[in-house]
């Protein structure tokens, strides 16, 4: 059943790019993120109250809370610097090196928490990188400045970094304890984070030029957020940290025909093999986990 979940995922974390994106056109990108996280709350604990226990918050250990409060973090840094990337860059590229986080994620998984990497597995690792560097070469039809690229790069580079984070964090801080409540519980600390940094910023007279149009679709990608982590962190809870990060990352394929719908944003040649490369090495390390389920 957690690789339904894990599968549900992809697909609903595909759609928050896309929606994120034509919700920040004119928003500024961290407003929009604190936006997001209101929704996402609100979904997040209504499913935490549905499933969880009154009695469940109180004996939540010190440990969990410490790394769910530490994921959390990690959260509302990958979230700001993801959209900030998607604001400055094409979702085309910019997904593809936040999709970077699975090879990181799988090897932070072997150190920390045992989980033991096959030869298919590195052989999934390399495909996988070699397809994120051939995707995120540049486009001849896009034209934009050396400080351009290098500002969303380095924001789509730490965006995985963070993401890989919130992975190893968030397997350590929901064992013992409900997804949904975990997920609530470190919604609540991007919700903090993300919102300081909206007044430390000096970025809170900004809400009120948000357009109607935009703000929909702020709020419904925070809706399709609040689904893929419901969805990521039951997988996650359930299955192995190797092998639900990896189908969680193909939401990339939907991105992809999204992003060509929406923006018409279209992939090169070389852009092409490497999503092949990394759906392959994507399946590779899940293929054995869903034929055995």
């Amino acid at each position: 059943m957690w690789i339904l979940f894990a599968f549900g995922s992809a697909f609903f974390a595909g759609v928050t790019a896309i929606l994120a994106k034509c919700g920040i056109e004119k928003t500024d990108s961290t407003v929009a993120t604190a936006i997001r996280t209101i929704v996402v709350l609100v979904f997040a604990w209504i499913m935490a109250f549905m499933t969880t226990p009154d009695s469940s918050i109180e004996s939540i250990s010190i440990k969990t809370w410490t790394f769910l409060i530490l994921s959390g973090f990690a959260t509302g840094a990958s979230w700001l610097c993801y959209f900030h990337a998607l604001q400055k860059g094409d979702i085309n590229k910019v997904v593809p090196i936040d999709k970077s986080s699975t090879v990181l994620t799988m090897i932070l998984a072997m150190i920390f928490l045992g989980e033991g990497i096959s030869l298919s597995g590195l052989i999934a690792i390399i495909l996988i990188g070699v397809g994120i560097f051939l995707m995120i070469e540049k486009k001849e039809t896009v034209e934009k400045t050396s400080e351009e690229n290098h500002q969303w790069i380095a924001y789509a580079l730490l965006s995985a970094l963070f993401a890989s984070l919130t992975s190893i964090l968030g397997k350590i801080g929901i064992e013992g304890i409900d997804s949904n409540l975990g997920t609530a519980i470190r919604t609540f600390v991007v919700l903090i984070m993300s919102w300081l940094i909206v007044f430390v910023t000096g970025k809170k007279k900004r809400l009120k030029g948000i357009q109607k149009k935009e703000l929909l679709f702020i709020i419904v990608s925070g809706i399709a957020t609040g689904a893929s982590w419901l969805c990521y962190y039951k997988a996650l809870q359930d299955g192995p940290a190797s092998v639900v990060v990896p189908i969680d990352k193909l939401s990339i394929i939907v991105t992809i025909v999204f992003s060509r719908i929406a923006f018409n944003e279209h992939l090169t040649r070389k852009a092409s093999i490497g999503l092949a490369a990394i759906i392959i090495g994507t399946l590779i390390i899940a293929l054995p986990s869903i034929t055995a389920a």
